[in-house]
């Protein structure tokens, strides 16, 4: 029935897509289109992608816990074991923390922003997913070294505050690469441009 559902959904997308592409309104496309797919991607991609991305964090992560011998990686559970000075402490790579909302929403974007060709974007969107799992990576790096060296009691300040402030601050960072500045480069105002001559 879902997928009944969906493949009505899409046509319905699909058919709306085409009609603000013929009435050339590149605003409402874009958003219409980005909105739509990102739907679609967590309806009917997440579930799948959602485990193996998991257990890809916490191997990467992991990797460095045991090079460094400050955490352990049940990677196939998608598990990270912190022995800190004042206990043990387990974290759960889950949806939430596995990237899988940011890559979607990302992809989504890229797929209906015009500055880029299809290549380009094939390629932005590969380095740019690589970009969103390893931040993820190095988030979840920091909140186990905070753990690890600070004990379970800094859990919420690592996890909640800074964790998130270095995810999100190296999302600012390739969004603006791939989005911002772009788009400036090769706005043309007049006979003015900021792309090179």
């Amino acid at each position: 029935m879902k997928y009944m559902v969906g493949i009505i959904a899409a046509m319905i997308w699909l058919y709306l897509l085409s009609v603000l592409k013929r009435s050339k309104l590149p605003a409402w496309h874009f958003f219409l289109g980005s909105m739509g797919l990102f739907i679609f991607l967590m309806v009917f991609v997440r579930p799948v992608m959602i485990k193996p991305l998991s257990q890809c964090v916490s191997a990467i992560a992991g990797g460095f816990g045991e090079i460094t011998n400050t955490f352990r990686a049940f990677f196939r559970y998608g598990v990270l074991l912190i022995h800190a000075s004042d206990g043990t402490i387990t974290l759960q790579i889950d949806f939430e923390c596995s990237g899988i909302i940011e890559i979607m929403a990302f992809i989504s974007l890229l797929a209906f922003f015009d500055v880029y060709s299809r290549d380009e974007k094939i390629f932005i969107g590969t380095l740019g997913t690589i970009g969103i799992i390893l931040s993820n990576v190095l988030r979840i790096i920091v909140i186990c070294l905070m753990i690890y060296f600070g004990g379970t009691e800094v859990y919420y300040v690592a996890h909640s505050i800074i964790g998130r402030l270095i995810f999100y601050a190296l999302s600012v960072l390739l969004y603006f690469y791939v989005f911002t500045k772009p788009q400036i480069i090769r706005t043309k105002v007049g006979k003015f441009t900021y792309g090179h001559h």
